[in-house]
């Protein structure tokens, strides 16, 4: 291209006035912002929580995805089979299971460890779509902190005891899927 071709369009830069260059425009359009989320605020129609006096409300707490849990069976046996689809389906691999054999009839193995690292888990739900028998679950729970790294690596233990806070608030899904027939096949999930 040439520069004097007449396909290209030449743009100057603006040439600012006082109040350009002096940013008065932006200023006064950040203060009125302000003043507007203030009035709200006053008027109580603002969306300021008083955090954790005031809990948020989720539209739909099925679908939010928050702390993992480790379902319960009937008999209070962790469900996980120890199948490994989780840890496998997981792309923040922050799932660890060790495996072995179990000591009940009605499964082969069961998890000797399972340890999910919260601080590499990007929250995607692949693990709950992976696992063939419900075993895992994202619950509600949004708020939850540690003042160490050692702290945020759940094992079986605190995973099964987050089943035990959540189970009444929220019942494990397989469970209120089942109650409810598939319209297609006329069976229960």
């Amino acid at each position: 291209m040439q520069p004097d071709d007449k396909s290209i369009k030449w743009v100057r830069e603006p040439q600012l006035g006082l109040a350009g260059r002096m940013y008065l425009t932006p200023l006064f359009d950040g203060l009125a912002t302000t003043a507007r989320h203030f009035v709200s605020t006053v008027r109580g129609t603002g969306m300021t929580r008083q955090f954790p006096e005031e809990r948020p409300e989720f539209g739909n707490p099925l679908i939010y995805r928050g702390v993992h849990r480790l379902n319960k069976d009937d008999q209070g046996r962790v469900k996980c089979v120890a199948c490994f689809l989780c840890a496998t389906a997981c792309p923040a691999h922050c799932i660890d299971i060790v495996g072995a054999e179990a000591p009940w009839k009605d499964r082969e193995k069961y998890p000797q460890s399972f340890v999910i690292d919260e601080l590499r888990c990007i929250y995607c739900g692949m693990c709950e779509e992976a696992c063939p028998v419900d075993a895992i679950e994202l619950t509600s729970l949004f708020d939850l902190t540690g003042a160490s790294r050692e702290e945020m690596i759940f094992d079986k233990e605190k995973l099964l005891s987050v089943y035990d806070m959540t189970v009444d608030s929220e019942p494990m899904r397989s469970r209120s899927e089942s109650a409810a027939p598939n319209a297609a096949t006329g069976r229960g999930h």
